[in-house]
């Protein structure tokens, strides 16, 4: 069967194509291009001027020389999931009117469908294809299951997996199956990624670290622990170096269950391995500590960091929840020291929040003398903002010091903090 056509719509019509699925736009996750007004002018525009708009600046070049389909694409996740439907579907248009034939070029375009979460318009940009005598390929009907899948339609997506496998030109591959494992991970639905697995293992291919990254972030999001460290245990028998994903996932996992031993030797065995460990997992055992209020854990996590040689952005957190632990424990003595050894370290305070926990610590234990002298080593290397200024304010108020609000109230004036 070299085509689909109408065949493989009627196929699709009858099991799937669901006009119900969720559209999601997708977060931003880069800045629009200082370079190129037109996002901006996209974001601004009505739905109704999106694909008019484009043609301007597509034919009149000189009115917007910096126009460029990267910086369109850019600003896809700032847009609405209509005007970014219609941004697509305009590129779908300018191809196919000039007769694009690279499959790449529909490939891409299919991948932006998944990421704005649109499997109609994916499967419109196929069978356009179709329509002007481009033959599909088992890479196409992989970027159509991923769009599928990303849209929550997994009735389409087992559709075109079985005509994949009644076809003689485009069979199910590795890829095929890494699809399906990947979607139903993302979708939380353990027991269809690990029958994908299985079916992978069946058709004869083996399992890659990417397949592995999957089936353990399925199994935490689902929390099947027991599920994630079998997977674990099976990447260590296959002599597959684990990835920092992997590694962020199992943390994940321990930390859910309050398992404080087995994060405290899962640290250090990282690091024996790794000899480093990311700014998410040290989040993730920051938050487990904060919450349940241990301090010794915690104090223990920070000597791990310094003797391990970690990067300033780790230390810093480390730093911080210590001091955010005391305080709020109303540890004066602990607080002071704790800070003392940040700034010994060459560190500073990450943000205004944790300098007014302190400061609502010497409050409420009515600690003046050292509260002045808290600012003045603070002052030195953290810049108050309007918020502190406003805590101190309100603290020396209720305490009735007014001498000391006074003065308070004028350094806000000579900072410029209004």
């Amino acid at each position: 069967m070299a085509f689909l056509g109408k065949g493989f719509l009627r196929a699709v019509a009858k099991r799937g194509l669901s006009s119900q699925f969720v559209q999601t736009p997708f977060k931003s996750q880069r800045s629009l291009s200082s370079l190129d007004p037109l996002p901006n002018k996209l974001l601004q525009l009505p739905s109704a001027l999106i694909k008019s708009t484009l043609d301007s600046a597509t034919c009149f070049p000189q009115d917007n020389p910096h126009f460029s389909w990267d910086s369109l694409l850019a600003c896809l996740p700032s847009l609405s999931s209509d005007k970014a439907r219609l941004v697509l579907e305009w590129k779908l248009e300018k191809m196919l009117k000039g007769n694009e034939r690279d499959y790449d070029q529909y490939l891409y375009l299919m991948s932006l469908c998944a990421k704005i979460r649109n499997a109609s318009l994916a499967m419109h940009v196929f069978t356009s294809m179709e329509v002007h005598g481009i033959k599909p390929t088992t890479s196409l009907f992989n970027s159509l299951i991923h769009a599928c899948l990303s849209s929550k339609d997994s009735i389409t997506a087992l559709s075109l997996f079985e005509i994949m496998q009644s076809s003689e030109d485009y069979k199910p591959n590795d890829e095929t199956y890494e699809t399906f494992i990947i979607g139903f991970s993302s979708l939380g639905n353990t027991d269809a990624m690990k029958s994908w697995y299985s079916a992978k293992k069946a058709a004869g291919y083996c399992a890659t670290l990417q397949t592995y990254e999957s089936l353990v972030s399925g199994c935490i999001k689902a929390r099947d622990y027991d599920g994630a460290d079998r997977f674990y245990d099976e990447i260590k028998s296959t002599g597959i170096m684990t990835s920092e994903t992997i590694l962020e996932n199992l943390l994940e996992g321990f930390c859910r269950r309050r398992r404080f031993n087995q994060v405290k030797e899962f640290i250090k065995s990282c690091l024996e391995v790794w000899q480093e460990i990311s700014v998410k997992m040290v989040e993730k055992v920051v938050g487990l500590y904060s919450e349940h209020g241990k301090v010794e854990e915690m104090e223990e996590l920070l000597s791990t960091v310094v003797e391990s040689g970690q990067a300033v952005t780790v230390l810093s957190q480390v730093n911080s929840a210590i001091i955010r632990m005391y305080a709020t424990l109303n540890r004066l003595y602990d607080v002071e020291y704790s800070v003392g050894r940040m700034l010994k370290q060459g560190l500073s305070f990450r943000c205004a929040d944790d300098v007014e926990k302190v400061i609502c610590c010497y409050f409420r234990v009515e600690a003046y003398d050292r509260l002045d002298l808290f600012l003045e080593h603070v002052k030195r290397s953290h810049k108050l903002t309007k918020s502190t200024y406003d805590s101190l304010v309100a603290g020396y108020r209720r305490a009735g010091l007014y001498q000391r609000l006074d003065t308070v109230i004028k350094d806000m004036e000579l900072a410029g903090v209004r």
